[in-house]
């Protein structure tokens, strides 16, 4: 059996959807709200948080730890380069977005507009918003620099930390959240991974009542 538990709009959850796709390991995918925190989800992760991964016999958490053992249990093809330093830089990146671009920019901007309208857990703080759109400027002129001067994020080789940043942007495009215009760089970046085949089911993802913009499944946005 093998069964990724996950939220549509969770970036974590896409982040290993996308690598799972790009190893192309078939799972089937199970829609969990972890706020609700069913039993039978809490005796997956205690920690009522998505994505959980159940395979090889294994119920596995955190989408770091999913990801590294998906990279060394099934490593063509690999999405951490040969050398320790650029495994380093990947890992380095991958930890950025989930890290410091997803408390200064998701957590401002998605988990305000869509968590809190699919928790019914009140409106969205105004203030939190212009926070956040204030933050992805700076962290769109870093993508900037990085597309400027690489083929790719880490480098000259896709890795884990393309997967990350475009599991982020991803989800705020679906909220029309990223000013493509900023940067030429990071556009032409975002449709280079956007139109890999590993993106093709996040591209299909809907939330009831929350369509989202023309612009989003279309490779020549």
């Amino acid at each position: 059996m093998r069964r990724l538990h996950h939220l549509p709009l969770s970036p974590f959850s896409r982040k290993v959807r996308l690598v799972l796709a790009e190893k192309r390991i078939e799972v089937e995918l199970v829609e969990e709200k972890p706020w609700e925190k069913r039993m039978e989800f809490l005796l997956l992760n205690p920690a009522a948080r998505v994505p959980v991964l159940q395979i090889d016999g294994l119920t596995l958490s955190d989408s770091s730890a999913i990801c590294e053992y998906l990279e060394e249990t099934v490593p063509d093809p690999a999405l951490l380069p040969r050398g320790p330093a650029e495994r380093a830089e990947a890992r380095r990146l991958a930890h950025w977005f989930d890290d410091k671009f997803h408390h200064e920019v998701t957590v401002n901007l998605l988990y305000e507009r869509v968590f809190k309208k699919l928790k019914k857990t009140g409106y969205p703080e105004s203030g939190r918003i212009r926070e956040g759109v204030s933050n992805i400027k700076y962290h769109l002129d870093y993508l900037d620099w990085l597309t400027d001067q690489r083929r790719w994020l880490a480098g000259d080789e896709l890795t884990i930390a393309d997967f990350a940043a475009a599991a982020h942007l991803s989800c705020l495009d679906y909220v029309e959240d990223v000013d493509w215009e900023r940067s030429e760089n990071v556009k032409s970046w975002y449709a280079r991974i956007k139109s890999r085949p590993a993106f093709r089911t996040v591209l299909h993802d809907a939330v009831p009542g929350m369509p989202p913009p023309i612009h989003y499944a279309d490779l020549d946005f």
